[in-house]
């Protein structure tokens, strides 16, 4: 068994992790680029906890600028093995208000500017992702929100659009006629690289606001968002506090193999692999490479 390690990456307005204990700061170094910032270890109750700002801090950085690569070989680096994100999102549903956190199962995937896979040219690997987020790590998630009242709703389909401009009424409406529930800009190539990395992955997408579908309003805008995400990031911490008080000391293998996503995913034979590739896959995939 593997003693589990939380991870826990902060979207917009969130950008530290109360209730920390013992907390330091680690600097991790990625062969895949610039980390969003240093992690932030600590402990609730018994659970190690690994906390990492995605738009770093002061929110320097816009979705389209962060390195998910780096950001999650560094998280793998630091022994993460189970990894929740937390993100804003706008809402494509009524009964999907402000302040309601969804526990996404689902992604559409509609940015372009941003690497997507570890692997590649030298050391080619697909991995399976028609399931995108762990089951177990859900389950345990809307327990936490039910014991803290967080209102939250199970299951949902996230677009990532690439930002960082809001969506036209035209996307809006189209993506709402697809029947997603929410939009955001983070959420991909996030949730494909966790996967490659074999960490189990969920999303709580905490809603802001209903994007521009509704004809009556004016579309998403910034001040009144802020105002929700000052509440969203408060049952955020709450969210996160209960999770980890009640996480199991040891890595639950999880039901759909995201953990084990690597078993049979490199397709280029050993005597074809590019060194320098295998190299910088030392985190993510030396378990099932062996030493470059």
């Amino acid at each position: 068994m593997t003693t589990a390690t939380l991870g826990v990456i902060g979207g917009s307005g969130i950008y530290d992790l109360p209730g920390l204990k013992d907390a330091r700061d680690l600097a991790i170094t990625s062969p895949w680029g610039s980390v969003s910032a240093s992690l932030r270890e600590g402990w609730i109750s018994e659970t190690r906890v690994l906390f990492l700002p995605r738009h770093g801090a002061g929110h320097r950085l816009a979705p389209s600028d962060i390195d998910y690569r780096a950001n999650i070989d560094a998280l793998k680096r630091a022994g993460v093995t189970d990894l929740v994100s937390l993100s804003a999102c706008g809402s494509y549903r009524e009964d999907l208000p402000p302040g309601t956190f969804v526990l996404v199962d689902q992604f559409i995937d509609r940015t372009f500017r941003r690497e997507t896979s570890f692997f590649g040219a030298g050391c080619v690997a697909h991995v399976g992702f028609s399931d995108p987020v762990a089951p177990r790590l859900v389950e345990r998630l809307r327990q936490a929100a039910e014991a803290e009242g967080v209102p939250h709703v199970v299951g949902g389909t996230y677009v990532c659009m690439e930002g960082p401009q809001f969506s036209t009424r035209a996307e809006s409406v189209a993506y709402k006629a697809m029947g997603a529930s929410v939009v955001g800009m983070t959420n991909m190539p996030e949730a494909k690289l966790a996967r490659e990395a074999e960490i189990s992955y969920a999303s709580v997408a905490m809603v802001t606001d209903y994007d521009a579908w509704r004809p009556h309003e004016g579309g998403a805008e910034v001040p009144a968002i802020l105002a929700v995400m000052r509440a969203n990031g408060d049952a955020a911490s709450r969210l996160v506090a209960r999770l980890a008080a009640d996480f199991p000391a040891e890595h639950e293998p999880c039901p759909i193999g995201s953990d084990r996503a690597l078993e049979f995913a490199l397709v280029t034979a050993p005597n074809e692999r590019d060194p320098a590739l295998v190299a910088k896959l030392d985190a993510v995939a030396g378990r099932v490479l062996g030493a470059p």
